[in-house]
């Protein structure tokens, strides 16, 4: 009987096992603290279903959903022409929600916000700014009290959608970042110290007086890290936050098709300048079927149930107009 019974215990192991589905994804950090807690949140809805997600960077997800490695990849710098032809079929940027991206700085001893224009925030990460004193800074924060500090500038040493962000808002707002740097998930720094993930250089400025670097607002938030107000195309001071956020989704009059579009420097008085969407990045045709129909019953949840949870963790839900137009895109995957 015990034979018997460990032989039925064994072959119903077996079939639960083999009733488990895992999808596996990999990629941007920026969106990792809000797609954790949706994945998890599905799994409790369907025990049958695992998807994991490694948080390595968009770079990292375009390579391994270009190589087909993963069932899907994620990325905040949408994927260029060249990078989607390299892939032997179609990939999807399917939009999840809006964050924002922040100069996030560690100065023992300074009271009150630091404020940076454009022009500021280019200037320390080209490297002629140097100094926390430097006359730059002080005629644009007279009221603040800044010693004499060396600025350390920590910036991704891997491939990043939020270098991505960071790096075409300069790219708009300084001719000479364009010209010398440029934007791209990875670039060549003039100056600095790189770490790896939004979590690594969240860490290093964590730690080091005088450092500054660029992290994602929840970063910013849950390590306790200060970070200051940036002006805005219309020429106000706007800090980031959800509302912020909101209001550059909001300037955004026309989505294009492909839903790659960038909403870094957006018009409108209220609107935070250094915000974007991320992406999913998902295989129109899947190589099994079964996964192309989880991926599609989890993305419609996401949009019906897992939008309501952006705003918990700083993060904006997609506009309603986007939306419908992706729950139309998601009836093309299969």
């Amino acid at each position: 009987m015990k034979t018997c019974f460990s032989l039925v215990m064994c072959l119903a192991m077996s079939m639960a096992a083999s009733a488990q589905t895992t999808l596996n994804g990999a990629g941007a950090t920026f969106p990792y603290p809000i797609y954790s807690k949706w994945f998890s949140e599905y799994h409790k809805l369907h025990s049958d279903i695992q998807i994991n997600y490694q948080s390595i960077g968009s770079g990292g997800g375009i390579r391994q959903v270009t190589a087909g490695t993963v069932d899907f990849g994620a990325s905040d710098g949408p994927m260029t022409d060249e990078q989607l032809s390299q892939f032997k079929g179609q990939i999807f940027h399917i939009p999840t929600v809006l964050g924002s991206v922040v100069p996030a700085y560690n100065i023992a001893g300074l009271t009150g916000e630091i404020r940076f224009t454009p022009e500021l925030l280019a200037d320390i990460f080209l490297g002629k700014i140097t100094n926390w004193n430097d006359k730059a800074i002080a005629k644009v924060n007279p009221d603040l009290h800044l010693a004499d500090k060396n600025i350390i500038i920590v910036h991704r040493s891997d491939g990043s959608g939020t270098s991505y962000i960071f790096t075409d808002f300069l790219s708009k707002v300084s001719p000479e970042w364009k010209s010398r740097v440029g934007k791209a998930t990875s670039v060549s720094w003039p100056v600095g110290i790189g770490a790896k993930g939004n979590e690594g250089v969240a860490g290093m400025v964590r730690q080091m007086d005088g450092a500054i670097g660029y992290v994602e607002l929840i970063y910013a938030l849950q390590n306790k890290i200060s970070f200051g107000p940036v002006q805005n195309a219309a020429g106000n001071f706007v800090k980031a936050s959800l509302e912020s956020t909101t209001a550059a989704a909001a300037s955004m009059k026309t989505m294009p098709p492909d839903f790659r579009v960038s909403i870094t420097n957006p018009p409108g008085k209220d609107s935070y300048p250094i915000a974007s969407f991320t992406w999913l990045l998902i295989p129109a045709h899947s190589k099994d079927p079964t996964k192309g129909k989880i991926l599609t019953d989890f993305l419609t949840w996401m949009l019906d149930n897992g939008e309501g949870m952006a705003k918990d963790l700083n993060y904006a839900p997609l506009p309603a107009s986007v939306a419908e137009k992706v729950r139309a895109k998601i009836k093309l995957i299969h």
